[in-house]
């Protein structure tokens, strides 16, 4: 995706001139640091650059290198005001972020426009929402300091799950510390100088594309895909194409310039998307406000195995609101774990309730019995909002 006007992508030269220990420091238990804000859309590139060195040096001299460069944080926030270390987060860190959220740096995937730009905007207000090429930038760039927090989005209620966020999450090392649901309404764009009777094609995301699938086939448009809806906007604006329209936001025909042919063209009104919002540390959660706990977990091949696992949290009265299998190679288990069973599926598992709730310790207690692998995603507040 290309970057919006006035927003060029991060360099190897913008790279080599962050502070080194940003390549490494997001392992300790720091949650941001003031890094210059020069430049606003983030590739994949920029995150690969980063210390790449890093990574052929041995683990006990890494190790060093890691205790001195996080002295060294320590002694020089003594004397530069301007590095801040954070205080941990907490469940009541979030009812604040509305006054917190214009120091935050928030990276969505896409381009202006896109619904997950509303998203991120929605979850963290007056926050520099930070566009990313693809949703493996996004996770990199809060892992290397570049932004403070990540939303993506893992769920639409009529398309169903992003298999590829589940497997990201599984991939890296951040935490899930909120949720937030935003309703999704399509309109169909198109230039200013075009007709709805000279259109002959539409461009939008896959999802988006089946979403209005009824709408479409009416008009008899042909479906192009792209990789999002605010991509397509700004691609047939950019081109100034008469004969082609996009599926996208209203947010974005605003930006691009585009004429809005029709409004709410999806097939179902009920449309809505569900976001995780990621950061680099867990929040400390609470019993004050309905919680939300994401788990992954494998378990042995063998009849009754899924049930036991299930039963766990029935047996509490701990209520499940998502469950998702996903088939893995075992190699992609090996960066988390010394001993890799025959185990070719991972289940993904939210329930309703806090990991500070005696309940579902006992439940994770119980299931780690038999499971072959367990990790703890996130405990968060729940999204009980209007979408």
């Amino acid at each position: 995706m290309a970057a919006t006007a006035g927003q060029s992508p991060v360099s190897s030269s913008f790279v080599q001139k962050l502070n080194p220990r940003t390549s490494y420091c997001y392992q300790a238990s720091y949650s941001t640091i003031n890094l210059p804000r020069r430049l606003r859309r983030i590739h994949s590139q920029a995150c690969n650059n980063i210390s790449s060195s890093s990574d052929q040096v041995p683990d006990s001299v890494n190790k060093q290198a890691k205790a001195i460069e996080l002295q060294k944080l320590i002694d020089d926030d003594s004397r530069d005001s301007s590095i801040s270390l954070p205080r941990p987060l907490t469940s009541a860190s979030l009812s604040n972020l509305a006054t917190e959220g214009s120091r935050l740096r928030v990276a969505y995937q896409g381009v202006r426009g896109a619904y997950s730009e509303s998203a991120a905007e929605k979850a963290y207000p007056n926050c520099e929402a930070v566009p990313c090429e693809q949703f493996d930038t996004a996770f990199e760039a809060v892992e290397r300091w570049l932004v403070d927090r990540a939303v993506l989005p893992i769920e639409n209620s009529l398309g169903g799950s992003i298999h590829r966020n589940y497997d990201l999450l599984l991939r890296h090392r951040l935490h899930i510390v909120g949720e937030v649901k935003l309703a999704i309404r399509h309109c169909l764009l198109a230039n200013p100088d075009a007709n709805l009777e000279e259109l002959k094609r539409v461009l939008s995301h896959p999802q988006a594309l089946a979403q209005c699938e009824n709408t479409l086939t009416k008009l008899g448009l042909v479906r192009e895909a792209v990789d999002d809806t605010a991509g397509a906007a700004k691609f047939i604006a950019f081109h100034k194409l008469k004969d082609a329209g996009a599926v996208a936001s209203e947010t974005a025909a605003r930006i691009y310039g585009l004429n809005i042919l029709a409004r709410d063209i999806q097939d179902d009104s009920d449309n809505i998307t569900r976001f995780l919002m990621l950061a680099r540390e867990p929040i400390i959660p609470g019993i004050d406000k309905p919680f939300k706990t994401s788990i992954v977990f494998s378990l042995e091949e063998g009849p009754g195995e899924l049930f036991k696992a299930l039963a766990v949290f029935a047996m509490r009265n701990i209520n499940l609101t998502k469950i998702e299998s996903r088939p893995l190679p075992k190699q992609a288990l090996r960066a988390f774990v010394d001993s890799v069973k025959n185990f070719p599926y991972l289940f993904y598992v939210d329930f309703e309730a806090s990991m500070a709730d005696q309940n579902a310790q006992y439940a994770l207690g119980h299931l780690e019995e038999f499971a072959t692998f367990l990790r703890v995603l996130g405990s968060y507040p729940a999204d009980t909002g209007t979408p």
